[in-house]
């Protein structure tokens, strides 16, 4: 698996990382939930009646889950530092250009298995980088692997996402740094795949698995 190293930059982070963003909004809405949970327990408590207690029992259970999805969100995610440093380094490039962002087509091994490769187009939404892209233009990035249930038998990743290295950086030399460790033969493959992104982007998980048949030879010897 091929990974990079940097440090990343937490305002940066925080302002335009959209993985954290999501990860900040979960925690939140479930810190209002069960704020109104709470009270809405208390309210029937304090009314006093038999069934008004089993509502109340019910809502202060629902609150702790709440609370524990807040817990549990970072524990399940990583920290995004961790997410960078643990994630394989994958090329991503512009591919669609729209009015308030752009559309990231990058190459992902989806495969559990790293001897069994499965390689697949996955595309991302994401804000409009400054200054503006041009199509083609190369976004490094990290694959974001994970499966929606603990238990999954299923041999490639349920949950695969590309999460491009400037929402950590906005260090030129670190994104040329990445950009150079992905052999130009993956970018040019890339590269020639985007007209393919609003296939991938209309699909179903925004991921289009590659025949073995269709794999170039390059991408057939890193099985």
């Amino acid at each position: 698996m091929r990974k990079f190293q940097f440090d990343v930059d937490a305002a940066q982070t925080r302002k335009v990382n959209q993985t954290w963003g999501d990860m900040r909004r979960l925690q939140l809405s479930a810190a209002v939930l069960a704020i109104v949970l709470v009270a809405g327990a208390v309210i029937a408590f304090l009314a006093d009646r038999i069934w008004t207690t089993v509502v109340a029992v019910v809502l202060a259970v629902a609150a702790l889950s709440c609370m524990w999805v807040i817990v549990w969100v970072p524990r399940k995610m990583g920290s995004i530092g961790a997410m960078y440093a643990n994630g394989p380094l994958v090329p991503a490039v512009v591919s669609e250009i729209h009015p308030r962002g752009v559309t990231l087509l990058a190459l992902i091994d989806i495969a559990k298995d790293e001897s069994n490769p499965v390689f697949a187009l996955v595309t991302r939404n994401t804000e409009l980088p400054k200054p503006k892209p041009r199509i083609g233009k190369r976004m490094p990035a990290v694959a974001v692997l994970d499966d929606r249930h603990r238990k999954s038998k299923s041999p490639v990743y349920e949950m695969v996402s590309p999460m491009p290295l400037w929402w950590g950086t906005s260090d030129e030399a670190v994104l040329a740094r990445a950009e150079a460790q992905i052999p130009p033969e993956e970018w040019a493959y890339l590269t020639d795949r985007i007209g393919q992104s609003e296939e991938v982007r209309t699909s179903e998980h925004q991921r289009l698995v590659i025949e073995p048949a269709d794999l170039p030879e390059f991408l057939r010897r890193r099985g």
